[in-house]
């Protein structure tokens, strides 16, 4: 099997990750795979914010668990986040999607675990959030699409069972 393809339909979701910072030269390759995502008329409107700091980390994942009501960390203790947002013009909440798939297929790629975190939207749109945008140096009209947690498993996970019945062949 293609290496790419084996990568893709192997990837699972983490939710538990060891207290462990992923280096900083593999954050960076991931990265690059999500500014590399296709997007509507090559409009490029995903933008990144690595946190790695980590009260940062501990601060989103708070207001997240406001947002949600949740009563635990709903970044699951992941010591690196890479927030999307995308600049609102044509399709971006499209392109910012397909952003955070590179990203996390990339990560998987590399032994780095991840997982989409939502509520990124709502947390942006908040006056606490549009600070942190505007001190990050953010000042674009953007929208949160995601969060993209990043880190190393505590312990494996088995992949999910694919559903059958949802391809049409014509």
């Amino acid at each position: 099997m293609n290496e790419t393809v084996k990568s893709l339909t192997t990837r699972k979701s983490c939710n538990s990750y060891q207290d462990k910072h992923v280096d900083k030269a593999l954050i960076e390759e991931i990265v690059a795979a999500g500014l590399n995502a296709p997007s509507g008329m090559n409009m490029q409107t995903p933008r990144f914010v690595v946190v790695s700091d980590d009260e940062t980390v501990k601060k989103l994942s708070k207001m997240n668990a406001d947002v949600a009501g949740m009563p635990f960390d709903p970044f699951y203790g992941a010591k690196d986040v890479i927030i999307v947002l995308a600049k609102k013009e044509a399709t971006y909440v499209y392109d910012g999607s397909l952003a955070m798939g590179n990203l996390m297929n990339a990560a998987w790629s590399m032994g780095v675990d991840s997982r989409w975190i939502h509520r990124a939207k709502e947390i942006f749109e908040s006056e606490e959030g549009k600070a942190l945008l505007k001190q990050w140096g953010v000042e674009e009209d953007v929208e949160g699409i995601g969060f993209c947690i990043l880190g190393y498993a505590k312990t494996e996970k088995e992949k999910t069972e694919i559903k059958p019945g949802r391809v049409y062949y014509v």
